[in-house]
């Protein structure tokens, strides 16, 4: 049975712990919002986006003509998986949801004898997958110093991995990452990304342009676009989940602590009581004994 002592050391050490886990519940509840707002705030763009893309593509597409970037090398035997995660932990399981999204797709692939390479983003990713795909590491982009995601940030992701699909370093590429919903909710998500695949937005109606200059010209220059927004899109997403994910974790450590402290003072009140009665017995001995 634990001293008095050890379990008034006890109760402090939780008593502190709670206080950093509150303390972290409310920051991740300031960055939430503005997380949040930027996430929300991207899809109207990345969806209208989506649908000029799919109509541009179509149009590409049944003249026979297009861009390596959309109609691909003609070959999908090498993929690129892009998995997107935090930098931190103690976000509950918003990293290891992307991750195990991730490993079955990679098992998937590798089952049916295709070959994969894995881009990391995001600290988290990179240690919980190179344990079991050390061999297929290409490369690992580190945010650490980025202390605000911008559209800049994603440019240099798409650079990277363009660069590679320029050099016929893959053939397929998919994206990972958490879609934001709500604080409790976080949606894991795939995106292929190259070769690019855009739908049209529901119920829309189909519309034909005369484009100048022509299709292709103008996806050449667009696709490469939608490659960082696609990216950018998900970074956003994964910014907000993030957050949301470390709040809802941090609330629930809080109050576990709050039980814990509680169930510790009830053993401590119990034990100082013991040892009074034990104390106050001897006194009582001792004095008939007398």
């Amino acid at each position: 049975m634990p001293s008095l002592k050890d379990l008034k050391t006890r109760i402090e050490s939780v008593k502190s712990t709670r206080k950093i886990t509150k303390a972290m519940q409310m920051v991740a509840a300031a960055k939430l919002r503005r997380a949040q707002e930027a996430a929300e705030a991207s899809r109207p763009y990345a969806e209208r986006f989506n649908a000029v893309m799919a109509g541009l593509s179509a149009s590409a597409m049944a003249s026979g003509q297009g861009p390596k970037l959309l109609t691909g090398t003609g070959s999908d035997q090498t993929h690129l998986l892009v998995v997107m995660t935090a930098e931190r932990g103690l976000c509950g399981g918003f990293n290891s949801s992307i991750v195990r999204m991730a490993r079955a797709k990679a098992e998937e692939l590798l089952g049916a004898g295709k070959t994969i390479k894995i881009l990391t983003v995001g600290k988290k990713g990179r240690e919980q997958l190179k344990r079991d795909y050390e061999d297929q590491f290409v490369g690992h982009i580190d945010l650490t110093e980025v202390k605000r995601i911008g559209y800049a940030n994603a440019q240099d992701i798409a650079k990277d991995i363009l660069d590679r699909f320029d050099a016929g370093e893959f053939d397929v590429a998919t994206v990972f990452f958490n879609t934001f919903q709500s604080v409790i909710a976080q949606e894991p998500t795939e995106v292929q990304i190259i070769p690019a695949s855009f739908e049209a937005e529901e119920g829309a109606t189909a519309s034909f342009y005369d484009y100048e200059p022509g299709e292709e010209e103008i996806l050449e220059a667009l696709l490469p676009r939608g490659v960082a927004t696609a990216i950018f899109s998900g970074l956003l997403e994964n910014g907000a989940s993030e957050q949301g994910a470390r709040m809802s974790a941090m609330d629930n450590a809080t109050r576990n602590a709050g039980e814990m402290i509680d169930k510790l003072t009830i053993q401590f009140n119990r034990s100082r009581q013991a040892v009074i009665t034990n104390e106050l017995i001897e006194i009582i001995s001792g004095a008939e004994a007398l």
